[in-house]
């Protein structure tokens, strides 16, 4: 047994403190906006709308042609890869409409990243961007059997009413207007809410991503709590710059606005000149936005002839926000809130309330969530100002880590009845319930919002033949939040230098997993058992004495 939890002395006045969640599938939320608001732009890139019933319609094709061509059966996994779209969301939909589990992949994945997710996942249909076609075509016909590509000019279809030929074609792909074009009738939608929908891949401290399964339920429970938070409405339009492949993007850019039916502006490349004059032309009242950014918007010499005055919201968190950036927003009538989450939550689990945020703060509990902050050794709860790790339980919890088990037991732990994650966060709550953070417990990294996972840097880092060890910590980064940075043992007789094995680490793994620096030393150290003291060489960093 366990009991609702209690008010918190500053809640958002008016909310519940639990949500009654719906009981249908992800897909009967874009059904309904469509039939709200068929006119209403859904999308809006580089001038063009795609309205929410032209998003049905793509999604209807989409989701018939994975099932009757592609072979995609109920609860079959599609692997879904590219850069904010409105290709991307209709893929992500689609797969939901299949009744299938989307799964994301991050966009600067390369082959051999993306060949794991695959053969993880065990998909076998792949959507993808043309211009990462390459990375695909090697699993075509091995790992995967089938891929739908897509490209802008799919969307500018005024502009480019031909489609473009595929890049290295393939027997297994398939361009997206030619899918679009055949209209295919999907099967009655079947899936519910307690279905897979969703596995995003994580990395983690074993140097394999794991996936995170979320059902329609668990994902719905995290995509329903900031709007609701915040208070947006049908009528918001929301600047859309995250990364659609992101737990966060995914959510705030395709499954939130679904909910409200509201409009989403894309930015995929960040250019702080075109997302003012976008917030401007299109009156945008809400953006989910890393501190680098607001730096970069807040720097425009003309930004005192810009109107702003539509942007009321600004959401963000994973990095410190400077006093004085914070203080410049206040001053132009714009609300900067905090939030925590991570992909095991599906997003935001704790986020300030909107009348009463503190800076640089995780905020509270939202809907239904309990969060406890945990002795690291003992397991029991610790008093207000101690830290501790955070354990969180709620609606948004996810499944479990696909195919692993033994993560599940090492990371999840029952209290009262009530199932908690672990989330490997040192944190300390104050005296009024707000909770912040103090440190990490597991060895990950954030690069500007995206998470590295040391091990698997130097999982990869090995196969150099010129190393023969290396130990990945982190680097304060002026813009980045945190920077990859390489300790490396050459192996005798090798002349590796940095700037080559920088190079050769980007064209082996995703960029921002990459080291940007490299030191070599003759040893690393090592604890009592014999393992690399990986914390010694943090803590050097930290206090600028790493040589």
């Amino acid at each position: 047994m366990h009991t609702a939890p209690a008010a918190h002395p500053f809640w958002p006045p008016g909310l519940p403190l639990q949500l009654t969640l719906p009981a249908t599938s992800l897909h009967f939320n874009l059904r309904t906006a469509a039939a709200r608001y068929p006119d209403k732009p859904a999308y809006l890139y580089d001038g063009v709308a795609l309205s929410w019933a032209g998003l049905l319609r793509d999604t209807e094709a989409l989701a018939g042609w994975l099932q009757q061509r592609c072979g995609v059966a109920r609860g079959d996994r599609v692997l879904v890869m590219g850069q904010t779209s409105p290709q991307f969301a209709t893929a992500v939909h689609a797969v939901l409409r299949a009744d299938a589990v989307v799964v994301p992949v991050n966009a600067m994945n390369l082959s051999e990243e993306l060949a794991h997710c695959a053969r993880d996942s065990g998909a076998r249909t792949i959507v993808v961007a043309q211009d990462l076609l390459a990375r695909a075509a090697p699993l075509l016909g091995d790992l995967l059997d089938h891929a739908v590509v897509f490209a802008c000019a799919d969307v500018l279809a005024a502009a480019q009413p031909v489609p473009p030929p595929l890049p290295q074609p393939h027997s297994a792909a398939v361009a997206w207007r030619t899918v679009l074009d055949a209209a295919l009738t999907p099967a009655p939608h079947r899936a519910g809410p307690d279905d897979p929908a969703l596995i995003v891949y994580t990395s983690g401290t074993t140097g394999q991503p794991k996936g995170c399964l979320h059902t329609h339920r668990s994902t719905l429970a995290a995509a329903l709590t900031p709007p609701l938070w915040r208070g947006d409405r049908p009528d918001s339009v929301f600047l859309g710059v995250a990364p659609m492949f992101h737990m966060q993007g995914l959510q705030a850019l395709i499954n939130t606005p679904a909910w409200l039916g509201n409009t989403v502006v894309l930015l995929p490349r960040w250019d702080a000149r075109a997302a003012a004059q976008l917030i401007e032309t299109h009156r945008i009242n809400c953006w989910g936005v890393s501190p680098a950014m607001l730096l970069d918007l807040l720097a425009l010499p003309d930004l005192a002839q810009r109107d702003l005055s539509s942007l009321h919201t600004v959401t963000g968190g994973g990095a410190a926000l400077p006093a004085a950036v914070n203080a410049q927003l206040q001053a132009m009538g714009i609300r900067y809130l905090e939030g925590w989450g991570m992909s095991e939550t599906a997003s935001m689990a704790l986020a300030n309330p909107p009348q009463r945020s503190k800076r640089q703060c995780l905020g509270i509990p939202t809907f239904g969530v309990q969060a406890l902050v945990m002795d690291t050794e003992t397991g029991q709860p610790v008093v207000d100002g101690e830290a501790g790790e955070l354990w969180v339980a709620g609606a948004q919890l996810m499944h479990g880590y696909w195919g692993r088990p033994e993560a599940d037991d090492d990371n999840f732990r029952t209290v009262q009845g009530r199932r908690y994650l672990r989330t490997g966060d040192l944190v300390r709550r104050d005296e009024e319930g707000y909770f912040f953070l103090v440190d990490r417990l597991k060895r990950m990294i954030n690069a500007s919002g995206f998470k590295v996972w040391p091990a698997e840097v130097e999982a990869l880092l090995h196969a150099h033949p010129a190393v023969q060890e290396a130990c990945i910590i982190a680097s304060q980064d002026a813009r980045r939040g945190e920077t990859v940075t390489a300790v490396v043992v050459r192996r005798a007789g090798q002349a590796l230098q940095a700037e080559e094995l920088i190079g050769w680490a980007r064209e082996h793994m995703a960029a921002y997993k990459a080291p940007r620096s490299v030191r070599f030393v003759d040893r690393l150290p090592r604890s009592g058992t014999g393992k690399i003291d990986w914390r010694s060489l943090q803590e050097a960093e930290r206090s600028g004495s790493v040589s």
